[in-house]
């Protein structure tokens, strides 16, 4: 009982996704050619595989079982088809990061354009996100993360700043109405703007000057999402409507402008940069072989 490798690819797309649009979207094929790719397997297996409702698909537990065995055997027809690219002049296929919103936004626009300028064959697919996901079983290739977030199995390879800090600031128009903390403790008494993970679980502000560290709880009108809706906060930083603590180099603009004013400057906390990292367990897609060169390479230029 023979079946189309392209349709069992469709429906490892669609399963995986949760519904066809996403199915779509992750695998760059259309949605009806995805409906007419599943329904065609399911009916030369002669079994449902999809439970399909106007809110949501997910599989059948035949769909399931069949999930289980096909992805990682998908891998590896990846993985031997990868081969052949060896054998190019130039690398190609698709890369599929998943980085945190500050990454994205602080670490990829320096590397992205000289990166995708000398393989013009590769396609690099970015999905940003701050909720720790498992890179493999989300379909991508490589993340960026934090050390302190790195999974022990993972191979690591430094990407971007070697050294970040958080800043804290304000509108100088907030801090001439409400005065300027001189230490972390006073900010219990200002507006603050606090973060939130997609956990639900709050930012904390930390802060550390000549060994002493320092842990404030701050509340405020405004708590965003960390990562997605920072640039809300630090809109409304610059309105007036409080203190603001985010990476440096985010709020950098608008403290060169005099947007923002430093607070508490001297307790900024220093930590180490991101590390791109992926599996060592496994063939290296080319795609992915060519961006860690790159990023070797990167660092090692003056």
């Amino acid at each position: 009982m023979a079946a189309d490798l392209g349709d069992l690819a469709a429906f490892v797309a669609v399963a995986e996704a949760g519904g066809f649009r996403d199915g779509a979207r992750a695998s760059g094929l259309s949605a009806s050619g995805l409906s007419e790719a599943v329904r065609r397997l399911e009916h030369r297996l002669g079994v449902r595989l999809l439970n399909r409702t106007t809110r949501s698909v997910a599989p059948t537990e035949a769909g399931q079982r069949l999930l289980e065995r096909l992805t990682p055997a998908l891998g590896e027809v990846e993985a031997a088809l990868d081969v052949v690219n060896g054998f190019r002049d130039r690398p190609a296929g698709t890369l599929r990061l998943n980085v945190p919103v500050s990454a994205a936004r602080l670490v990829l626009p320096a590397i992205v354009p000289p990166f995708l300028a000398a393989y013009p064959d590769i396609r690099l697919d970015v999905i940003a996100e701050d909720s720790f996901v498992d890179v493999l079983a989300a379909g991508c290739d490589a993340g960026i993360r934090y050390d302190e977030r790195l999974e022990q199995d993972m191979i690591a390879v430094p990407i971007g700043p070697r050294e970040q800090r958080f800043a804290t600031a304000a509108a100088p128009a907030y801090l001439d109405r409400h005065g300027r903390p001189e230490h972390p403790r006073a900010l219990l008494d200002h507006a603050c703007i606090g973060g939130r993970f997609a956990s639900g679980a709050a930012l904390a502000w930390e802060f550390e000057r000549d060994g002493e560290v320092v842990r404030v709880d701050p509340s405020g009108p405004l708590v965003v999402r960390v990562g997605t809706a920072s640039d809300l906060a630090v809109d409304a930083a610059v309105a007036g409507v409080g203190i603001i603590t985010l990476f440096e180099d985010w709020l950098r603009p608008h403290l060169d402008s005099g947007a923002l004013e430093p607070v508490l400057e001297p307790w900024w906390p220093r930590f180490s940069g991101p590390f791109l990292y992926y599996s060592g367990r496994r063939y290296l897609p080319a795609p992915l072989r060519a961006f860690v060169d790159f990023i070797g390479r990167q660092r090692r230029s003056p």
